[in-house]
């Protein structure tokens, strides 16, 4: 699978009953878990005092990545992603091909 970093920052539309916000975030949590647990997500920050998580994602191709993957987040309606590819530097400590 390729690597991707993916920023995604989430904008609760106004007037959304807070019932299901807070119903959308407990699933995404059990969605992260799958995720992760499938491979395609592979780490998960969140930038101190802000509402967006940076991570990085893995998936056969960005197609995938955003039809697939993304898209099957609870709380994806509510996002916007900013999807960069990545590739392996060659003085990367972590390096593995």
């Amino acid at each position: 699978m390729k690597e991707y970093l993916v920023e995604l920052t989430t904008t609760v539309p106004e007037g959304t009953d807070p019932g299901e916000v807070d119903g959308r975030r407990a699933e995404e949590s059990v969605r992260a878990r799958e995720l992760a647990a499938q491979g395609h997500l592979f780490r998960l920050w969140r930038p101190v005092g802000e509402l967006r998580s940076i991570g990085v994602w893995r998936a056969d191709d960005e197609a995938q990545l955003r039809e697939e993957v993304l898209a099957s987040l609870p709380l994806w309606p509510w996002m916007t992603a900013v999807v960069t590819p990545l590739q392996s530097h060659p003085n990367d400590p972590g390096r593995t091909d």
